[in-house]
């Protein structure tokens, strides 16, 4: 996985829950599977988050709570400006045999103003159109390997599923089927999503906010 991708995951999962603590930031993810998906090395989240706040991407306030010392994380300006830019490029960026940017991004959709999601999107159906004919009709040599053609065909088809998967994506974010704002959601009771909450709301109080 590219750097920048992680980079996406770890601002956006700051963005959507700061200020928030570096376990919680671990364990968030972990949650979306992207050691599987993504292959993020979970030790390497607390790097990555160190390496941020030194790119002056995110700050890190040292607060005592209940006793005991954590690390709280916010963004800053610059890093909402490199969470925008890398969440538009997942989403706008195409390629044929990696999507892991994009299912990143995606994942991150409520973080970003509708018109500018379906904006994005659009972008990204109108490059995967031009991918789709140019695979339907491939300039291939007589002497290319039979297992290299069926390598195109699948590739082929994979981009026609992802064609039709994203023109209803967009459909359904043009009619407002989508529900993309976090607070329509109800996790259940024992999701650890209500204690970052109370967390979230503490710190806040610590933070003098």
């Amino acid at each position: 996985m590219a750097a920048h991708d992680t980079r996406l995951l770890l601002l956006g999962a700051v963005a959507l829950f700061e200020p928030v603590n570096g376990y919680q930031i671990r364990r968030e993810l972990l949650s979306w599977q992207v050691d599987e998906w993504a292959h993020v090395n979970p030790g390497s989240i607390y790097n990555g988050l160190s390496t941020l706040t030194k790119q002056g991407h995110l700050v890190r306030h040292d607060l005592v709570d209940g006793g005991r010392e954590v690390a709280v994380y916010e963004l800053t300006d610059s890093g909402r400006t490199e969470l925008d830019r890398l969440v538009r490029a997942g989403l706008e960026e195409v390629s044929i045999v990696d999507r892991t940017a994009f299912s990143a991004a995606f994942g991150l959709l409520p973080l970003i103003p509708v018109d500018r999601a379906l904006r994005s999107l659009i972008t990204r159906r109108v490059a995967l159109e031009g991918i789709v004919a140019q695979l339907a009709t491939p300039d291939a040599p007589a002497e290319t390997p039979p297992h290299a053609l069926r390598t195109v065909v699948l590739w082929l088809d994979v981009a026609v599923a992802e064609l039709a998967w994203l023109r209803e994506t967009i459909e359904q974010l043009k009619k407002d089927e989508l529900r993309l704002d976090p607070a329509t959601w109800a996790p259940p009771a024992d999701d650890p999503g209500w204690q970052m909450n109370t967390d979230r709301e503490r710190y806040r109080a610590l933070l003098g906010r």
